[in-house]
């Protein structure tokens, strides 16, 4: 069964959600030297790549200032290269690229 773009993009953005309620009350200091935070947040940057993957290309055609393929890229070295995560660029992500990221997946979600 085909699930509806609506389910992955809820998927995105469920998981920004959780990203920052993980990470609210922490300092990138304190996320450098916390596995299990980095795990939390490195799976539900999975999720997010894994999910972006699922979006047909017409989806991301509409939408070419979302780096569609960054993201799922990113998804490929967290599952293939877990053990060269750089949890410095993960923290600039989570602070820098996802607020932006959260803002044009509830356009797109309210559009659809």
């Amino acid at each position: 069964m085909k699930k509806d773009n609506k389910v992955f993009l809820k998927h995105i953005f469920e998981s920004i959600n959780f990203i920052e309620k993980y990470t609210k009350s922490f300092t990138k200091t304190q996320f450098l030297k916390n596995i299990q935070l980095q795990d939390a947040v490195t799976r539900r940057l999975e999720i997010i790549g894994e999910a972006v993957k699922y979006l047909p290309d017409e989806l991301k055609k509409k939408h070419p200032l979302i780096p569609w393929k960054k993201i799922a890229g990113t998804r490929d070295i967290l599952i293939h290269e877990y053990f060269g995560a750089d949890f410095d660029l993960i923290w600039k992500v989570v602070k820098q690229e996802l607020p932006k990221l959260k803002k044009q997946t509830k356009e797109i979600l309210d559009k659809i």
